[in-house]
Parts: structure tokens; sequence; C-alpha cells
């Protein structure tokens, strides 16, 4: 099995431009991010409409928070995209109330977070309804004219697209959230609670003395030890404690947490499509076989050697209309065919997972795992990029929009290259 969630790439799409190192997020100031809604509120309805900004705090840390505020269940809650917990963020949630007004409720207060906007709506708020987010960064520890190499990097970025990898915020602290939901897809229920609340050798010291009494047995006690915000490893341990079977204590596991698991899970696979299409210099191409995806209305359509002989196709892709795309896997997903089909095949096989397996967990599952195409590449919008100083020293400061689903780490590593950095000076 392949463990690696394939973060850092093994190929950059600029691999031919220098990195200019730094640091991110020094302070949250460092990293804002504002969603762009993919409509406004209509002012009517029975959904509340809320545009919050906050730091520090995960978005789904966030809904927990307005759930109780207003009373209501965490399902009441909606909110179109996960954010980032170290960073300044604003985003739109919507609460459920029918036959409520907004007025008959005190305002939203936490030292976290603040309301900047309240609205009604005819509709909860869902996964993906937004067109994307506004970003701006700053790098630390880089002096202010590593701009110049910055903005080459964007260029290039800008002309050929970025690499649509998934983020590091979707693998965990420990990286293995996609091996938890391989195994819960897998039926291997024991496994996935090891990764979650037991000891091993890429937990270090997080949390290292709840996972000894784990593997001593002392559910209970390692569930005290853990903080109330570890709201899944702590409804295991109490369900093991209670004496539940693994099957059923993995089913404590609040709906949303397990969609994270398994959303893991398909990027991990997707992610190392994604390093092979870039090690072939086929980011921004289409193959015999390929799944277009059409980057206006997320259509998806079969490549075959009548698209590839269009005269039209290769403006297409040059505008960013169609790009190539790779396999979110799961009920429902467009199958690639030829060696594409057999490459993508490849990937889900070395975590563990048939389609087969994957096709009975769809059928008998506690929670709905959709599968979709996610393209290859992604348009990189209005980048920006500026030099400068203040009290907390030199800084290179980028700000850029991405499609919705797509991570802002990814361009900046492809700036910053830290990694290759170090190398080089070691």
């Amino acid at each position: 099995m392949d463990a690696d969630p394939h973060i850092t790439p093994i190929e950059y799409v600029t691999a031919d431009l220098p990195g200019i190192g730094g640091v991110l997020k020094q302070r949250p100031e460092d990293f804002l991010v504002e969603e762009i809604p993919l409509y406004e509120p209509s002012g009517a309805g029975e959904h509340f409409y809320l545009f919050v900004q906050k730091r520090e705090m995960t978005t789904l840390e966030l809904v927990g928070k307005i759930a109780k505020h207003f009373g209501v269940s965490r399902r009441a809650v909606g909110y179109a995209g996960l954010k980032d917990k170290h960073a300044i963020t604003r985003q739109v949630l919507s609460i459920h109330m029918p036959g409520r007004k907004l007025d008959e409720f005190p305002l939203f207060e936490h030292h976290h977070a603040t309301v900047l906007w309240a609205a009604l709506h005819s509709n909860k708020l869902r996964r993906g309804h937004l067109k994307g987010n506004r970003f701006s960064i700053r790098v630390r520890e880089v002096d202010a004219t590593g701009a110049v190499g910055a903005k080459r990097v964007l260029d290039v970025l800008e002309a050929v697209g970025v690499a649509n990898r998934v983020g590091e915020q979707r693998f965990g602290i420990l990286k293995n959230n996609h091996l938890i939901g391989a195994a819960i897809i897998v039926g291997d229920h024991q496994r996935a609670i090891d990764l979650l609340v037991g000891p091993g050798d890429a937990c270090g010291d997080n949390h290292a003395e709840s996972r000894g009494l784990y593997a001593q047995g002392r559910y209970a006690d390692a569930a005290r030890l853990l903080p109330r915000g570890m709201r899944p490893e702590r409804a295991v341990l109490s369900a093991l404690a209670r004496g539940m079977p693994a099957d059923r204590a993995v089913r404590t596991i609040e709906t949303s947490v397990l969609s994270f698991f398994f959303s893991a899970f398909q990027s991990a696979a997707f992610n190392d499509v994604l390093d092979t299409r870039i090690t072939e210099g086929a980011l921004g191409q289409l193959r015999d076989g390929d799944v277009a995806f059409l980057h206006g209305n997320r259509a998806q359509f079969d490549v075959d050697e009548q698209v590839m002989a269009d005269p039209t196709t290769e403006g297409r892709l040059a505008n960013f209309e169609i790009s190539p795309s790779g396999p979110m896997w799961g009920a429902g997903m467009k199958r690639a065919r030829g060696q594409t089909g057999d490459a993508e095949l490849g990937a889900l096989g070395t975590l563990g997972v048939s389609t087969e397996e994957l096709d009975a967990f769809a059928s008998q599952s506690m929670t709905s795992m959709s599968g979709d195409r996610r393209p290859l590449r992604v348009p990189l919008i209005d980048p920006e990029v500026e030099g400068g100083i203040d009290e907390h020293g030199h800084y290179v400061r980028c700000a850029f929009e991405l499609p919705r689903g797509s991570f802002a780490t990814v361009v900046m590593d492809e700036m910053m290259k830290s990694r290759r950095v170090a190398e080089a000076g070691a």
C-alpha cells in the first residue's frame, strides 16, 4: 500500500524556475481568504445567511458554535467549503430556522469569529455552492526582492494552469485521513480506529499518552485525556469503553467527519494520478481515453479520436474552456478508458481498494460517497505580486483567485519550492 497522500509534487509545473523560499502562516494576518459566493441571498426565506470572519478556527468548529448559538443541530447549518484554521477567512454559513426571524436572536459573538452581515435566503447552503476564493498571502523570511521571482512563477501558472492538487489540509495533522477512509471502505474498522486513536511511528508526541492508554485497552481513560474539540476520537473511544465492536464504534463518528475521511481517500488517489500526468508533461493535454472537464458548467465528456482531431480542441485547452480530469472515486463517477483508465485503476489499487469494494461500500454505506471527476489543472485568476517591509520584516505578498475546491498552498509551493531551496542550501 502507498501511504503517501502525494501532497508534495514529484515534479513542479514550474520546474525550470527557482523558488523564492520563505515561510507561510507565521501569523493569521499573513493568510487571508475570502469566499466568492455563487449567488447572493434573496432577502426572503427560512434560512439565515451569515457572512462570518474567523481566525484560528476550523469551519467545522465554527459550525458547532453557530449551531449551539441558534439552538439547532449541526445538520441545520450549511457551508460551501472548508476554510483554513491558521488564517483569517471569510465565508457564508446558512442556518435553517423555519418560522423564525433574525432579530429574535442576539448577535453571534465569539473572540475568534465576527458576523459581517446577515440576510435571509430560501435554500440551505451546500458544499460547492461558491464560485471560488480570493487569497492574499504574505511569504515571510524572504527578501522583498523575491517578488521578481514570484512573478515569473505566477506568469507561467497563469498561462499553463495550476496543478489542481488537493492540499495538506485535507489529510489531517498526521497525514493519514486517506488511510482511515480506505480502511472504512474495505471494512477494516479495527485498522481505521488504530489509525485514528492508536500509537504509531507517525504520531510522535501527538496525544501520545492517550494513544498509549488506547493500546492498553483503557479506552475511557484515553478519551478523558483528549480535548473536547477531538469529537470523532472521543466518540470512538467512548463507544469502545461501552463494549461496542469496532464497526459500531466507527458508526458513532459524525457523518460530516466520515465524509471528510472519504474525501481524503479520493484526494490521495487523485493526487497520485496528477503526479504521473505532470511528470509525463501532459498536465494541459488531452489523450484518447481521457474524460475532459468543461470549466464553465463542470460537465464532462469522453475524449476520442474525433475530439483529438477537432481543430478547435487546442484552442479550448489554451483558453481554459476544457482540461483533462482525474478520478474522485465513488458512486456515479465517469470512468476513463484505455491507458488513462488503467493508470487510474492502478492509483486506486495502491491504496488497497478495489472497484468491487467501492461498489459494495456504496450499496451499504452508513454515509454517501459520491464520485466525480476533478480537473487536473485550474486557471490562476487575476494574480498580483508585491514586495514590501512592515513591522515584522520583509515579505512577498501574492494575491489571486482560484476556482472552488482548489488550494492556494499548491500555488505557493510552486512559487516557494521551500523543500528544494532547503536542499540546495544544505
